[in-house]
């Protein structure tokens, strides 16, 4: 439960400030223009508002809606998602939107989602200044990788040292790498001290990243680092620089594979609804070979952690004004690595992993970690930019989009037409939120 709360506190924070900044996009150009904000809303408000102030003199009222599926700014004179049609049966006033040059228009429309890449690029910077960038070069990691049947099967081997994808140098272990490798017509890796090149065929980087045991990992050795005191382990005698043969027959050469035979171990048995699972395990301790047999625990644990590999970290550190060009050259790399995986939305498996507000917060750590929270708001806010640029009615594309359509034809579009497109488009986005939330509970039940 705590786990839960702090999850959703960190989302409720993101969101709201990620609300803030986009819809006080649209409030800057809007004011900038002479336009006039009737409601500046976080969070949606059907039927009433948590909170709502207009101050003296202002034509905003400003509040905080209870419903969090974003938040809004109803500027007068156009269809938005508050459907005022009323107003749009008046004659146009000067202080309106529809009053207004289409240049205005547009900057107004994608000043939000301006905002956001800004506070993107922002955030970056200032993790970059704060924490640094820390991370281990896979061509320091010498054991190499472990990698699963399917990237054995293309050619893959346990200890390559993953080097170039095509003749693009892979620098660090994370999802660009993955992209990289499922891109590339051929990767070079280093193998027994002499580069190997493999022949790569069409891969998808959804089902790479899927796959479970992992495509690759780094390799872990086979030897126990620490044994938890009064573990299963501990009771029967494993000690810390023991190495692991086997486990119940199978043989193990790393880290890795002990855990997956652990986690085929309990798979197994919570098949077959058994609340422990038997481990027998062949050890070699002092170059004396010896086998013993324990219980797991409930949580079907051992209690013993090992794998540790003493590599040193590449750590890069930024001054103040050095961190802007960087978190720049960061947050345009995630906006391009995002886009790039747009295409595996329109795929089978894609439309299964849309995730809703679950998966959203579980990208949050389970602990409050501010250097985390902040990588996760600006990779959010990246995400909030680009979809709400999307030429969809009911979002900011779909109004950028007709207003070019104004500004080469020089005719707007009807207001009726206006309408009836933002209902369909609300309507379409309604369907995929219910989509993505629904695949979220059964993603929990199942």
């Amino acid at each position: 439960m705590e786990t839960f709360l702090i999850r959703a506190l960190q989302l409720i924070l993101s969101l709201s400030l990620l609300v803030i900044i986009h819809e006080g996009g649209h409030f800057f150009f809007a004011r900038l223009f002479k336009i006039r904000v009737e409601k500046f809303y976080i969070f949606f408000d059907p039927w009433f508002a948590l909170f709502k102030h207009k101050p003296k003199n202002s034509d905003t009222e400003y509040g905080v809606g209870w419903l969090p599926l974003g938040g809004y700014c109803k500027i007068a004179g156009m269809i938005d998602e508050s459907m005022d049609t009323e107003q749009m049966k008046q004659p146009a006033q000067p202080w309106e939107f529809r009053s207004k040059p289409a240049w205005q228009r547009l900057l107004v429309m994608i000043g939000g989602v301006l905002m956001n890449f800004l506070l993107a690029l922002f955030i970056y910077s200032m993790i970059l200044y704060t924490w640094g960038d820390q991370y281990i070069a896979l061509k320091d990691m010498t054991y190499g990788m472990k990698f699963n049947e399917q990237a054995q099967a293309l050619g893959f081997r346990d200890g390559d040292i993953l080097l170039r994808a095509d003749d693009k140098p892979l620098v660090r272990f994370d999802v660009d790498m993955l992209r990289d490798i499922a891109e590339a017509h051929e990767v070079t890796v280093l193998r027994n001290g002499a580069e190997t090149s493999l022949l790569m065929p069409e891969l998808s980087l959804l089902d790479i990243a899927r796959q479970d045991p992992p495509f690759v990992t780094a390799w872990q050795p086979n030897v126990v680092d620490s044994v938890m005191p009064n573990g299963s382990f501990d009771r029967a005698g494993i000690r810390k620089g023991d190495v692991l043969e086997a486990v119940n027959g199978t043989p193990v050469t790393s880290w890795n594979d002990f855990l997956e035979s652990m986690a085929a171990l309990q798979a197994q048995a919570e098949l077959e609804q058994q609340p422990t699972a038997t481990v027998n395990v062949v050890y070699t301790r002092n170059g004396l070979r010896d086998s013993l047999t324990v219980q797991t625990d409930e949580h079907y644990k051992v209690g013993v952690m090992g794998g540790r590999l003493d590599y040193t970290p590449t750590s890069l550190t930024y001054g103040f004004f050095q961190s802007f060009p960087a978190g720049a050259a960061l947050g345009v790399n995630t906006l391009k690595g995002y886009v790039n995986d747009m295409k595996y939305v329109f795929t089978k498996e894609g439309a299964k992993s849309m995730g809703g507000f679950g998966t959203i917060g579980s990208i949050f750590p389970k602990v409050w970690d501010w250097a985390r929270f902040w990588s996760m708001t600006a990779f959010l806010s990246i995400i909030l930019a680009f979809m709400n640029i999307l030429p969809i009615p009911a979002l900011d594309g779909g109004h950028v989009l007709f207003l070019l359509y104004e500004i080469i034809v020089r005719r707007k579009p009807s207001d009726k037409f206006l309408e009836y497109a933002q209902m369909a488009g609300m309507g379409l986005l309604f369907a995929l939120l219910i989509w993505a939330n629904f695949n979220d509970v059964l993603r929990f039940l199942f």
